[in-house]
């Protein structure tokens, strides 16, 4: 018979089993308390009920006020400072010989085209001939009246006598004045033929070739000419703009395709605004220069001085469909938006012509990042210079 194996080795096996089991259920059905005795699986809410979110850490510049040059920015059309056109101001007729073309310069009265007269040639012959006539018919009267003088003293002719031959000595010279006023006429419609500068400049345009048949006061001008050679640009201001320029005040003009800008001078500033595009014009004007060609498209900058005002970097100033803004941030460390007029932009920075004083904290960059109302922890920067 076998002998009987003893059963503790198994007992504490399963005891030590048991005990695993229930240390693994305490472990994860426990919750350990926290540091201020209360359940670490919940955090403790904030002391002052806030949320423990951190504000965002924001760079702020205080601009002050500084001198920046004011300079507008504007576009506009190039022009004939005086655009004369000019056509046949006679009766017209076939033009035999055009004399100039576009780009050369003439002087005043310089015959520009000829129309052909050979009509007014006759006509002028024909004149002439009556001229001589009359002239005739008036010294036969004058001899006879200073003859029938010289018989009145001897009684062979009567007081009547005289009298009718002095009335036929006026009446031929009158006759004689007539035609001679009549050549003179001829004359001048002769002259008008030919088609003549009003003044002296620079030819811009030329719309006749021999052989055309013109006509007097014709719509369209046969030449235009630029008075002078003197141009201008007409620049396109908003309102804005226009109030802040006068006369006599310097701009620089650079045409599309140019890369030389050329001085002018504000002489003539709209007295109206355009009410649909809320546009003036400021007429500036500019020596003669080959490069400036009148139709093309220039852009400006006109220099209305100098002004104290904010100077902000570029990356302060936003825009959007309502225009130009910033952001600041007030004591209360909530950002809020505010509208600003921008003058001149340069490597300096962007002047601000109205919207701050100069004293605001304006977030200096990452403004697009930000939103009205948002609480920020503001960083002071070196204020631009």
């Amino acid at each position: 018979m076998r002998p009987q194996r003893p059963r503790w080795p198994l007992v504490l096996g399963l005891l030590a089993i048991v005990m695993i089991i229930a240390a693994a259920y305490y472990a994860f059905t426990q919750k350990p308390a926290g540091l201020d005795g209360s359940s670490a699986g919940k955090s403790a809410p904030p002391a002052d009920g806030k949320s423990d979110k951190q504000a965002p850490n924001v760079t702020v510049i205080i601009p002050g006020r500084t001198m920046v040059t004011n300079v507008i920015n504007a576009t506009g059309t190039l022009a004939a400072r005086r655009d004369l056109p000019v056509g046949a101001v006679g009766e017209g007729g076939l033009v035999t010989r055009v004399l100039v073309e576009p780009g050369q310069w003439v002087a005043a009265g310089q015959v520009l085209a000829v129309v052909d007269r050979q009509v007014q040639a006759q006509q002028t012959n024909q004149i002439a001939a009556q001229i001589r006539v009359a002239e005739s018919d008036a010294r036969l009267a004058q001899n006879e009246l200073d003859r029938s003088r010289a018989l009145l003293s001897r009684g062979f002719v009567s007081k009547a006598d005289i009298d009718r031959k002095t009335a036929q000595r006026d009446g031929a010279v009158a006759r004689l004045g007539v035609v001679r006023a009549q050549f003179g006429e001829n004359a001048a419609r002769i002259r008008r033929l030919d088609i003549r500068a009003p003044a002296a400049g620079l030819i811009l345009d030329r719309n006749v070739e021999p052989g055309q048949v013109v006509s007097g006061g014709g719509a369209a001008p046969l030449f235009r000419i630029a008075q002078g050679g003197a141009f201008e640009l007409m620049a396109q201001l908003s309102e804005a703009d226009l109030a802040r320029v006068s006369l006599g005040y310097r701009a620089q003009i650079t045409p599309v395709g140019a890369t030389a800008s050329f001085p002018g001078t504000i002489w003539q500033i709209a007295p109206i605004i355009d009410p649909q595009t809320r546009q003036g014009t400021a007429r500036i004007a500019l020596p003669y220069n080959r490069a400036l060609r009148p139709g093309g498209f220039a852009s400006v900058k006109i220099d209305s001085g100098t002004i104290q005002a904010p100077l902000l970097p570029n990356s302060a100033v936003q825009s959007d469909v309502k225009g130009n803004f910033v952001y600041i941030v007030g004591p209360d460390k909530k950002v809020a938006r505010r509208d600003v007029l921008v003058g001149n932009s340069s490597d300096q920075g962007i002047g601000i012509l109205s919207g701050l004083d100069g004293t605001e904290q304006v977030v200096e960059r990452a403004a697009g990042f930000l939103n009205p109302g948002e609480t920020v922890e503001p960083k002071r920067s070196i204020p631009a210079r």
